[in-house]
């Protein structure tokens, strides 16, 4: 019997198959699925905001940024028995959900989001091997630990596979 593992908003979870795992609401989020094919382990982390520099806070939600979700998400899999070299990445989200006037790179979150996600993996070297980032809509997605099909409910927009 295959279960639904839920990740929340700044949330990060690990699964393997026969359970998938699935994020909703990404706006100008970013989901990011990192996954070993080979051993058939995967996570994903439901990022909101690109970077945690300015949080003064001890008492920070790493799953909230890019660059600590991430980071997190790598040390995650690799103690459950992923192989660094065998990781691979796919990202969807990133959304611009509201026209600004202002132009201001600040309220740009979508875009910056997927820029902070990407410069992350790339730190990890951790390749991207497919994505479906930006327009304007909201986003659900669903990951495949075994097949490594990433679903993608699109508002407005219908489902595909990548």
């Amino acid at each position: 019997m295959s279960e639904i593992v839920k990740v929340g908003i700044a949330d990060i979870d690990l699964v393997t198959p026969p359970d998938t795992i699935r994020t909703t609401g990404l706006g100008s989020c970013v989901g990011v699925i990192i996954f070993d094919d080979r051993k058939k382990i995967a996570g994903m982390a439901h990022v909101m905001l690109p970077d945690s520099s300015l949080i003064k806070s001890a008492s920070m939600n790493i799953g909230k940024y890019a660059d600590t979700a991430i980071e997190a998400l790598y040390d995650m899999l690799i103690k459950k028995g992923a192989i660094a070299k065998n990781l691979k990445a796919k990202i969807a989200g990133g959304a611009q959900m509201f026209q600004f006037t202002s132009g201001s790179e600040m309220m740009r979150i979508g875009p910056r989001n997927v820029e902070s996600v990407k410069h992350q993996l790339n730190q990890l070297n951790v390749p991207i091997i497919t994505s479906d980032v930006g327009g304007s809509s909201g986003r659900t997605i669903e990951f495949d630990p075994e097949s490594t099909r990433l679903t993608i409910k699109t508002v407005n927009a219908g489902t595909k596979v990548i």
